[in-house]
């Protein structure tokens, strides 16, 4: 049973989380892979809430350290609630646990991408700054990821993340329901190519973003599953090992993380 000052949308509230509250969550799209890093990662775990399919989990972290593994749910206008409401309940650095897609031919599926700020085009984030307020990550959190990767000998990569509003237009994919695109897409891959841009995700300019205006440690680190340099599909026979690559360094990285 949920306490009474419990949130609309995460169903949980601070009365939820115990004497000792987490200020650190990971944050997935995938409500499976929430309560897969609970399960998987941390130890006396605790659900608080499916809430709209916004699953969310308390746990001790391998060094005995509170921590949530909570959903955002697809895309940013979902994230922004979930990410609004879990600074209510205490959170003070959010780790985002995600896939991506590569636009570089040496970002290879199966390693994973860290952003250190994203090239942010979504109509969410602009609601919480304007359009040229840098969506940059937090630099302590990301050298943690960074130096996660390299300990736990993971392949990857650190540098700038396209953060779109859509999978299929935004991204320049052309073989789904809508084959058009509009003119300012055309091409847009090739643009952010040659601008050193390594990867497109779908809701970390928004999270990065709200932790600056926030005041709260924003992260970002996600599992490459396509290669868009040979084509437009998600390559499933990757996506197992760069998802748990991915989840492997942020637990890690919230460990290092003071």
């Amino acid at each position: 049973m949920t306490s009474s000052d419990a949130l609309y949308h995460i169903g949980f509230g601070r009365g939820d989380l115990g004497p000792q509250p987490p200020v650190l969550a990971f944050l997935s799209g995938d409500p499976g892979r929430a309560r897969y890093i609970a399960e998987r990662y941390l130890t006396g775990v605790k659900k608080l809430s499916e809430n709209r399919g916004l699953n969310s989990y308390l746990g001790l972290l391998p060094n005995g350290r509170p921590a949530l593994s909570a959903t955002s749910g697809m895309g940013a206008p979902s994230l922004s609630i979930v990410v609004n409401e879990l600074v209510q309940v205490g959170m003070r650095a959010i780790i985002r646990i995600g896939t991506c897609g590569s636009i570089q031919s040496h970002v290879e599926p199966g390693s994973i991408v860290i952003t250190s700020a994203a090239l942010c085009r979504q109509g969410a984030a602009n609601d919480i700054a304007p359009i040229e307020y840098p969506a940059a990550a937090d630099p302590f959190l990301t050298v943690a990821l960074a130096e996660a990767a390299h300990t736990l000998g993971v392949e990857h990569h650190v540098g700038i993340t396209a953060s779109v509003d859509t999978f299929y237009e935004g991204q320049e994919r052309t073989g789904s329901a809508n084959p058009y695109l509009l003119r300012a897409l055309r091409g847009i891959t090739e643009e952010y190519r040659q601008l050193n841009v390594l990867n497109y995700e779908m809701e970390s300019g928004t999270l990065l973003k709200m932790g600056s205006v926030y005041g709260f440690a924003a992260g970002c680190v996600c599992g490459v599953i396509a290669q868009r340099t040979e084509g437009e599909a998600v390559l499933l026979e990757a996506k197992a090992t760069a998802v748990e690559n991915a989840i492997r360094v942020a637990v890690e990285a919230a460990m290092r993380f003071a």
